[in-house]
């Protein structure tokens, strides 16, 4: 007989923690989740160079229903006692918000209950006493606070699914849970606070899903104070609402609706007959959602703020990425305390924000002051008052046009050095300003522009044809324009996900501008390489409003003078052959360079075909490969090509071509082999890059390790259906396993493992996952099929 102490951590998991759940009640199908990974790691930068950190993974967390977690199980193999997994499963849950805490080696649970009396906190139960689905459930709505069968109906409505299969990150499940929480207990005031970029419209349409869906609240408004944030929800997350949902426009008031959309512009004016709110009768609305609530509604004298007042029964919810306190204006005072705040620091620490770093450049005039001659004359031949000049003057009340040129001089050396197509904004005193600034990049750009005098434009408030290129701007699929020139129409409701640069030569007097401003560069863009951007800061803003708490600590602080070359910053950076370690691991990161994409010129985005990559052969892969810098795990420079390099490296883990088959074979989950090979260095999407994006991992590893010819996905598929393989199956569970066997072709392996391909189309063709899983006799049968498709597919020969 083995002994229990020589199984691995997942055989521990395989074998006994996973009977002892399902013995308890718990359905594997719709209720455990292994191996969640819940964050994506932090993004770390050296010049462009990039790595992601350790993911934070929880090896079960159990639902009542989807996105309503209320038990975390951390598990270790037989060699560790039953506690040893606890602490960490008790700092997963404090993340994810959950109420009950298990820790298992397979002998048996201890199972640490949060809302327990100190003394009995923690118990040890054994393998046959773990508690069931509803036994949890009571515990975590003891947790929640939830004591009547009414707010346990609302907390337990589904979310909004779709044929996506898109989900919310965690936090935004607690954003969503806490706030539907706090309004079924009957809190009429809730305040979520999440940094730009952390998907807050989605969190609110979640939410007021799930609130309209239980009937709890079933007339709803949602408030926006700019044309461009209300497009964007109507034609994003909002748009499933369908025929119920409309748009207030012109002051038309059409009450048959349930989900209206409305500029605070739109329903205020100067005098009582421009109050186009006041055609409601002020109980019509159950549910206000305010989006940039920092904005007018935080203030007791707004107009704004007449319309929340007029509608003061109606639930109110405030969304803010910067919330507001000062003497006249608070968000915690109208809405109270945040229910869920979710940080710059924290996104980025997860690796769903990009991280940035921040070059402060002091010019002379700047850090000295300047001071004119005595009857220096201006530019109209007017005398300039004597007195010094500084910072807080210069570009409002005095513009030294050499100041202007000498930015537009930094920030042009910056991009030849860094990239000269990188989106960048660059945010200016005023309209003027922002003028003058246009013109001198363009003259420092005079290649770029003379091929597209788009390469840099002004985009503010009263230019039309800047105005007209802003969804050009932020569209990743265009190209052009590369650098825009503003003052205030850019600083929020601009979703600039490929913007890498920010340019900060404004006197910035409020924390509340400056976190919006620096929202514009916080989304990360993989497929356009935007994983972390650079602040070049003039004005030493920076210094002036950092908020370590809230937005982290930058990459890298770099002051810098005017006589600072620029251009040679980034490669100075990647020269630093120090090794890169995880801030919370100690692991060491290996960092390569993003593949940027650029899209081709006069790309337009409502007729681009989607992109397609170019494949060729023919070519020495070796050679093209060390062009490019790697570095191994230790943060050393790979000297070998890459192939060479990753040669090496899969066969320090399997001798033979044999012992790798029989590996494979072995494993259940195919991404716990990409998994193991990653953490031993090896890179593998930079080698399915350099091979071939068609192939999987199995033919990646068996050629580049032992010198297989590779086929791709698609021939393997095909090579099953020529052996009739499906003949032994009948009906529909053959139509199941041939879509199945296409879903590999076009997506690989591990999407055809996990339950949710089910839910997908052209599966949910042939019913419900309960329903597929029927037509093969039980849910074990159809696990086996999945395991027999599997191994017709890997066949050698």
């Amino acid at each position: 007989m083995i002994s229990k102490t020589t199984l691995s951590e997942r055989d521990i998991c395989t074998k006994f923690i996973t009977p002892s759940l399902e013995n308890a009640g718990w359905n594997k199908l719709t209720q455990i989740l292994e191996e969640v990974s819940f964050t994506d790691g932090r993004i770390y930068v050296r010049g462009k160079l990039t790595g992601r950190g350790i993911r934070k993974r929880a090896d079960y967390i159990l639902y009542h229903k989807p996105n309503i977690p209320i038990a975390i199980i951390e598990a270790k193999d037989n060699k560790h006692s039953v506690r040893a997994g606890i602490q960490q499963a008790l700092d997963y849950a404090q993340i994810l918000d959950i109420p009950c805490v298990f820790s298992s080696n397979g002998d048996g649970f201890l199972f640490h209950d949060r809302t327990a009396p100190d003394n009995s906190m923690e118990t040890e139960l054994d393998m046959d006493s773990f508690p069931s689905p509803d036994a949890l459930w009571q515990i975590y709505k003891k947790y929640k606070g939830i004591e009547t069968p009414a707010a346990e109906k609302v907390i337990a409505q589904d979310y909004f699914y779709d044929s996506s299969g898109r989900r919310p990150r965690y936090y935004q499940q607690i954003a969503i849970n806490r706030s539907v929480e706090a309004i079924a207990k009957g809190q009429n005031r809730v305040l979520l606070v999440m940094a730009t970029g952390t998907g807050k419209t989605y969190t609110a349409f979640q939410i007021i899903h799930r609130l309209w869906k239980s009937g709890m609240k079933k007339r709803i408004l949602f408030l926006a104070d700019r044309n461009a944030l209300l497009d964007q929800t109507r034609r994003g997350d909002f748009k499933h609402f369908k025929d119920k949902m409309t748009v207030i426009k012109h002051r038309t008031i059409d009450k048959s609706y349930e989900v209206y959309l409305a500029l605070y512009q739109g329903l205020t004016g100067a005098d009582e007959d421009a109050n186009a709110y006041r055609q409601f009768s002020a109980d019509f609305f159950d549910l206000i959602v305010i989006d940039e609530c920092h904005r007018g509604s935080a203030k007791d004298d707004s107009a704004w703020r007449e319309v929340l007042t007029y509608f003061k029964n109606a639930t109110h919810v405030g969304l803010t990425a910067t919330p507001k306190e000062t003497k006249d204006t608070s968000n915690s005072e109208y809405f109270g305390e945040p229910v869920y705040t979710y940080s710059l620091k924290q996104g980025i620490d997860d690796g769903f924000l990009a991280p940035y770093r921040v070059v402060r450049v002091n010019l002379n005039v700047d850090a000295d002051g300047w001071r004119p001659n005595q009857g220096k004359l201006d530019k109209a031949g007017n005398v300039v008052e004597d007195r010094v000049y500084n910072r807080k003057d210069y570009d409002r009340r005095l513009v030294i046009d050499e100041r202007t040129e000498t930015v537009a001089r930094k920030l042009t050396e910056f991009l030849k050095g860094f990239d000269r197509f990188a989106k960048t904004i660059v945010f200016c005193s005023d309209i003027d300003h922002a003028e003058r600034m246009r013109t001198a990049l363009a003259n420092l750009n005079p290649d770029e522009v003379a091929k597209n005098y788009k390469y840099v434009m002004q985009i503010t408030g009263d230019n039309e044809e800047g105005k007209r290129e802003l969804d050009n701007f932020i569209d990743p699929v265009e190209l052009y324009p590369v650098i825009a020139t503003t003052s205030e129409l850019m600083t929020t409701g601009v979703d600039a996900q490929t913007c890498k640069v920010i340019v900060l030569d404004s006197e910035i007097k409020s924390m509340t501008k400056f976190k919006q401003i620096v929202g514009r560069g916080t989304r990360i863009n993989e497929e356009f390489g935007k994983l972390f951007f650079t602040i070049l800061d003039f004005r030493n803003v920076t210094d002036l409003f950092a908020d370590a708490e809230f937005d982290g600590d930058p990459i890298r602080v770099k002051p810098v003078s005017e006589d600072t070359d620029l251009s040679t910053l980034i490669e100075e950076e990647e020269q630093d052959e120090s090794p890169l370690v995880d801030e919370t691991t100690g692991e060491s990161i290996e960092v390569v360079k993003p593949s940027i994409r650029y899209p081709p010129v006069g790309t337009s985005p409502t007729l681009a075909e989607p992109r397609q990559k170019i494949y060729v052969n023919g070519v020495d892969v070796s050679i093209l490969i060390s062009r490019e810098l790697y570095f191994d795990k230790n943060g050393k420079p790979i000297t070998t090509s890459l192939k060479d390099h990753t040669r090496e490296l899969i066969k320090g883990k399997y001798a033979s071509l044999d012992d790798f088959l029989t590996h494979w074979n072995a494993t259940d989950k195919k991404e716990l082999i990409v998994q193991e090979l990653e953490e031993r260095g090896v890179m593998v999407e930079a080698l399915r890059d350099a091979v071939n994006r068609e192939v999987d991992l199995f033919d990646l590893i068996c050629h580049v390790a032992f010198d297989q010819p590779p086929l791709t996905r698609k021939e393997r598929a095909n090579v099953v259906k020529k052996r009739d393989y499906f003949t032994k199956y009948g009906g529909q569970a053959r139509q199941v396993l041939e879509s199945l066997l296409d879903k590999y072709a076009d997506e690989g392996v591990t999407n055809i493992e996990s339950m949710d391909i089910l839910k997908v189309k052209p599966l949910t063709n042939y019913g419900s996952p309960l329903e597929i899983i029927s037509q093969f006799g039980s849910k074990q049968n159809y696990l086996q099929a999945i395991k027999e498709l599997e191994s017709e597919l890997y066949k050698m020969g």
